[in-house]
């Protein structure tokens, strides 16, 4: 089996505010809007990330997304309007922070910088 494709799902109640926080984080609108209730960033080539309208599901899903520098990740959504809050290391040699969306699901941008020795 060759994966081609990997999606991951953002599951929301109120889409249009959602999407408006969205684009914010990405900073750009979707790139596409596949169905009524669903939009899509294409964050890496073969991955994406999709907004949903899923009022059972809204609030529950968690994201880790993988970035070069943490800290300027942080700054420029800050700039776009969100707070991150801080910054922060973990034992196992990643530095990330995280937002929570207007539903409750979590992004968590991380990045490897390897443990201290």
């Amino acid at each position: 089996m060759a994966i081609r494709n990997v999606y991951a799902v953002m599951p929301v109640v109120d889409f249009e505010s959602a999407r408006g926080w969205y684009e914010r984080l990405w900073g750009r609108p979707a790139d596409r809007n596949p169905m009524d209730g669903l939009a899509e960033w294409q964050v890496i080539e073969g991955g994406a990330i999709q907004l949903l309208r899923d009022p059972d599901r809204a609030g529950s899903a968690m994201l880790t997304v993988g970035v070069d520098d943490t800290d300027a990740q942080a700054a420029a959504v800050a700039e776009r309007g969100l707070d991150m809050g801080p910054v922060r290391d973990t034992p196992g040699g990643f530095r990330v922070a995280a937002i929570a969306d207007p539903a409750g699901n979590v992004v968590t941008f991380a990045q490897d910088v390897g443990i201290d020795g």
